[in-house]
């Protein structure tokens, strides 16, 4: 219908619109249509008193009088233009692209780049949403060259477990070692239990320790990802840039390495040495650190309740009569070795 109507156009010249359609038993709806398509194809333009050019048209210029004649352009004169125009803004695309890449590689070099920053210059970086978060885990792993380090004290909670793995098998097939830590109360929960084995079975080293003070990642001596507030998970992340302040945290984390126990070596999760259970060792040693029954509880996964009676069972056991006390007899004892 559109051809059948340029046709009649075209041989009429510069025209009135409504008279050239009214032969072709048109609904206002369709004319509409046809008219729009036409203007858009550059195939007939509105004229007024002084006749629009194309470009007016394009610049969004309307007629300087409302009339309903309209003009016809041949075929290849209206592909030209519309290719013209094209062309130009692709031209405008390619310029918004070439900022947008020129912006990113900026960024990218500043914030992800390992190497780049001076040896004694710490960036920081607070993150508040958790897609954030996840987005960052995901940069480093596509940039990270050597080692990832991380401690765990929590349970899987929010992450995800195949898109953590994942992570994990694009690292180590880069060469790339990776080190975490886990919480040992969670190897007896199956859906952890089997999340620890998948993890090893790709070459993940994972150690379980009695007590994992903090949530850590550490790349390549460079990025650190630590939380806002240790008791507090859902407060968000800190994101350290720079080998001066990743460093200590580090030795941290080599401490609390070197402390666990390598996943599949660990004998029953319940006994410890000298009849203590672990959940007793770790209590025992929270509270010699001078660490409150809430902070202590919170570590363990255990309740105010459970922190009370386990710590009862330690006085009595110990002979002590004050909490001070049975720190000061643990350590006499070798109990805390």
């Amino acid at each position: 219908m559109t051809l059948t109507l340029y046709q009649a156009l075209r041989g009429r010249g510069a025209s009135s619109f409504a008279e050239s359609v009214a032969d072709l038993g048109l609904t206002p709806e369709e004319t509409a249509d046809c008219r729009a398509e036409l203007v858009a194809l550059g195939l007939i333009v509105p004229t007024g008193t002084a006749h629009d050019s194309r470009l007016a048209l394009d610049d969004g210029s309307g007629s300087e009088e409302e009339t309903d004649a309209v003009a016809v352009i041949d075929p290849e004169i209206a592909l030209l233009r519309l290719l013209e125009r094209e062309q130009r803004r692709l031209r405008e695309h390619l310029t918004e692209a070439d900022q947008a890449y020129e912006r990113l590689e900026h960024l990218a070099a500043r914030f992800l780049r390992a190497g780049t920053l001076d040896q004694a210059k710490v960036e920081v970086e607070v993150l508040t949403d958790y897609r954030r978060i996840q987005q960052v885990l995901e940069d480093i792993a596509d940039v990270i060259q050597h080692d990832l380090a991380s401690l765990h004290p929590g349970s899987l909670r929010r992450e995800i477990p195949e898109r953590a793995l994942d992570r994990d098998r694009r690292q180590l097939e880069n060469g790339v070692r990776v080190r975490a830590v886990y919480s040992r109360r969670f190897a007896s929960v199956p859906e952890q239990a089997e999340y620890f084995r998948r993890k090893a079975e790709l070459g993940v080293e994972v150690r379980l320790s009695p007590v994992v003070p903090m949530d850590m990642v550490l790349a390549d001596q460079q990025f650190a990802l630590l939380p806002v507030d240790p008791e507090d998970t859902s407060a968000g992340a800190i994101l350290a840039r720079g080998p001066a302040l990743v460093r200590s945290y580090l030795a941290l984390f080599e401490y609390c390495w070197h402390t666990a126990t390598a996943y599949g070596e660990q004998g029953s999760p319940e006994q410890g040495g000298d009849g203590l259970t672990e959940q007793q060792r770790a209590a025992l040693r929270m509270l010699a650190s001078g660490m409150k029954d809430e902070k202590i509880a919170r570590s363990l996964g255990v309740s105010l309740r459970t922190v009370s009676r386990v710590l009862s069972e330690l006085m009595t056991e110990l002979g002590a009569s004050s909490r001070f006390e049975a720190g000061v007899r643990a350590t006499r004892l070798g109990w805390l070795d």
